[in-house]
């Protein structure tokens, strides 16, 4: 399918590995040129180059943090204007609700409610002057469902579907769409991280703690990246015109529920 958007431009945050990168990717694939970011230089330089070298998209690339002021500031530097913004952090580190202290919470809202919506904030109205534009916010299957140990993910990714659900329908009008993209488990450094946590506490292996997580989904294995990137990429299509503050779940059918 043509997505229809070759030579539009992108952010995309988060995005030398895993889940950012394979949107990254399927952008590209669709002509879309590209300023993606990440704190590791080393590895978002290695991305940056595949990128360019398989699909001749013009790559930017900004080594910072995007939660920090300064970090958005760089980005928003490299690519001021923007047709496509794919907001993504990595989530805070699981935990009991117990233990986490103020600070623990200012971080997780900072990473995963705030510093989207000041990227939307910066972004939106020159998408709004120009009568078109998509963003897609990476946030997580525990907004529907929650994961008891993600309590601080849990808590802040809901609040910035909050802040989407009212702001998505106010520039929907001038061709600008919102929507947010909810993983369940996929193939990335922070399952394999969960895999590890979980063999540990239940002692078995990490090999029996991967299958016990894809016989828990329906689909029966975990999710691909590639699916995940080929569904954010759609999204940022001229074909998700009319879909707007949704919150589209790609979780293999984990979530049980009829709507």
């Amino acid at each position: 399918m043509d997505l229809g958007i070759a030579g539009r431009r992108a952010i995309v945050c988060a995005a030398s590995k895993g889940l950012g990168y394979a949107v990254a990717e399927h952008l590209a694939a669709a002509g879309v040129h590209l300023t993606i970011n990440a704190r590791n230089e080393a590895t978002l330089q290695d991305a940056a180059d595949r990128l360019a070298i398989c699909y001749g998209v013009d790559i930017n690339f900004v080594a910072a943090d995007i939660t920090t002021r300064e970090g958005r500031r760089a980005v928003m530097e490299v690519e001021p204007a923007p047709d496509i913004l794919i907001n993504n952090a990595g989530g805070p580190p699981p935990g009991n609700w117990a233990d986490w202290d103020e600070g623990d919470w200012l971080a997780a809202i900072n990473a995963n409610m705030l510093t989207p919506i000041m990227m939307m904030k910066s972004l939106l109205p020159g998408m709004i002057g120009r009568k078109w534009g998509r963003v897609v916010n990476i946030t997580s299957a525990a907004v529907k469902s929650p994961i008891p140990d993600l309590g601080l993910s849990n808590a802040a990714r809901c609040g910035l579907t909050g802040f989407v659900a009212g702001t998505a329908r106010q520039v929907a009008r001038h061709g600008v769409i919102i929507n947010n993209l909810l993983p369940g488990p996929h193939e990335t450094d922070r399952l394999r991280g969960r895999m590890k946590r979980e063999a540990t506490q239940r002692d078995i292996t990490v090999a029996q703690a991967a299958e016990a997580v894809a016989k828990s989904i329906p689909a029966g294995h975990v999710g691909r990246p590639s699916d995940f990137g080929a569904t954010a990429a759609f999204l940022c299509s001229e074909h998700a015109g009319f879909m707007v503050a949704q919150n589209v779940l790609l979780d293999g059918g984990a979530f049980n529920s009829t709507m």
